[in-house]
């Protein structure tokens, strides 16, 4: 029977958003969002909690090379993400509201295809502020 193992590596990214559907009147923006839909932007200091679930690979000892999903996070979010304004510099969010639940979504998705990898499980958290966060197991 083999066992399966979970792997966890914590990120850290600074990222500059605005919730707002241009579709909404400026009143029912800002009766949803609030100050989260400051036409100038507002910014958090995002923290990512990634876990990686599979059977330990017998001839290297790993689920994943933690080396590996280091350097996938990098490339596929922190590269993307960080000091960037989502609205504005990230494709995705061009027509999707860049809410937590939508950002940890994205990162799932595209750390998801980095691994193309169907025998691990992904998980994502992530933290818009020490108390508020967000999960996405996919």
């Amino acid at each position: 029977m083999n066992k399966k193992v979970a792997v966890f590596r914590k990120e850290h990214f600074n990222a500059a958003h605005r919730l707002h559907r241009a579709d909404w009147s400026d009143e029912k923006n800002n009766a949803v969002f609030g100050k989260c839909n400051n036409p100038n932007f507002h910014g958090h200091n995002y923290n990512l909690d990634i876990k990686v679930v599979g059977e330990v690979n017998p001839e290297t000892g790993y689920v994943i090379d933690i080396k590996i999903l280091s350097d996938l996070i990098k490339e596929h979010v922190l590269d993307a993400f960080d000091h960037k304004n989502l609205n504005l510099d990230v494709p995705e969010f061009k027509e999707l509201n860049p809410t937590a639940e939508n950002i940890a979504i994205v990162i799932y998705e595209k750390l998801e295809r980095a691994l193309n990898n169907h025998e691990l499980d992904l998980k994502v958290r992530l933290y818009e502020t020490e108390r508020n966060y967000v999960e996405y197991p996919g």
